[in-house]
């Protein structure tokens, strides 16, 4: 079953997939469904024996193309809507031990160029509202399948922290004129103690009001509200920006570092959102090398986040770590 039921104190969508309770969890050891099909092997979701970088279907997804009926009749209060929506797999690599820090810069301008494809593609349909590009890496993330992939979301619906991204963007652009984030990346500028990294095109840095420890964001220097906006040199650049970032985490403590990975682009319902700004969030959730950081009480129950480190230290230790990494 899979349906939307609102959630009217949070004015939200709560999405109910219940045949996701039968996707893959930790295959046996020896297969992966993401690895080209072989006699060896057998047959996979691949059904090749070699590729470069590969899009298909979820098999279990969230969100359905057609979606079944609802299970129950909604109310006035309570809403219920069929979940319509798509939702993709990306794999990055044919390579099963391979990693996005692994990549050659080349291969990962492909998939930079995939992602655009996708996000101009899905966003065209008539009833998706917002494309989510986003990776989930390691164990603590709740990753089942170790292959390296990323996942696409076609939403019916523009997803609740994003719309509160664009309400601020939105009323900061009306009173002062000028982009929220490229606002913040000037003062990440100045301050320079929280950059981690700085190109032509993109800039890396541990945002003031980091969540998470060792939280980065990507931003274009230039103001552009999606991946289809950029230019082949600034892709080139987003790949070598991406390939620094994640080389750097795997070098902070020595070993290859979990992480959240999304792709903040503007909504595709057909409205303008001139004052939102592309960027790319990662959220580790280590703390330290044998610490993580759980979402508990405050922060699930209330919204309220505390960090249990400054931005500064971090940003520091990860420049520290980048001096680690092999060029």
């Amino acid at each position: 079953m899979s349906e939307m039921r609102w959630h009217p104190l949070l004015e939200q969508w709560i999405i109910t997939a219940t045949h996701r309770q039968r996707r893959t969890f930790h295959p046996s050891r020896g297969y992966c469904p993401f690895c080209p099909s072989s006699r060896a092997r057998g047959f996979t979701e691949v059904p090749r024996a070699d590729y470069d970088i590969a899009v298909f279907e979820n098999r279990f997804p969230t969100f359905q193309q057609r979606p079944p009926r609802p299970a129950v009749r909604g109310t006035s209060l309570t809403p219920v809507r069929a979940s319509q929506g798509i939702c993709e797999v990306v794999l990055y690599s044919p390579e099963h031990k391979q990693t996005l820090a692994g990549l050659p810069v080349a291969q990962i301008y492909k998939l930079v160029r995939v992602w655009a494809d996708r996000y101009a593609e899905l966003g065209a349909r008539r009833f998706v509202r917002y494309v989510l590009i986003f990776e989930n890496k390691g164990t603590p993330v709740g990753v089942t399948l170790t292959h390296p992939h990323g996942q696409i979301y076609a939403f019916p619906f523009v997803p609740p922290l994003i719309a509160r991204e664009l309400d601020a963007s939105r009323r900061y652009f009306a009173r002062d004129k000028k982009c929220l984030k490229c606002a913040l990346a000037s003062r990440e500028r100045r301050d320079g103690r929280r950059m981690v990294f700085s190109s032509k095109f993109f800039e890396a840095f541990v945002p003031f009001y980091a969540r998470w420890p060792y939280e980065v964001h990507v931003q274009a220097r230039r103001h552009v509200q999606d991946l289809t906006q950029l230019a082949d040199g600034e892709y080139w650049s987003l790949a070598r920006m991406l390939k620094r970032v994640t080389q750097t985490y795997d070098a902070l403590f020595g070993f290859s570092l979990p992480y959240m990975m999304l792709l903040h682009q503007q909504p595709t319902d057909g409205r303008r959102h001139a004052h939102f700004h592309f960027h790319i969030e990662f959220l580790p959730p280590h703390r330290t090398a044998d610490k993580l950081k759980y979402l508990a009480g405050s922060e699930t129950g209330a919204g309220s986040f505390s960090n249990d480190t400054l931005p500064e230290q971090t940003a520091a230790a990860l420049r520290h770590a980048a001096r680690r990494v092999k060029s």
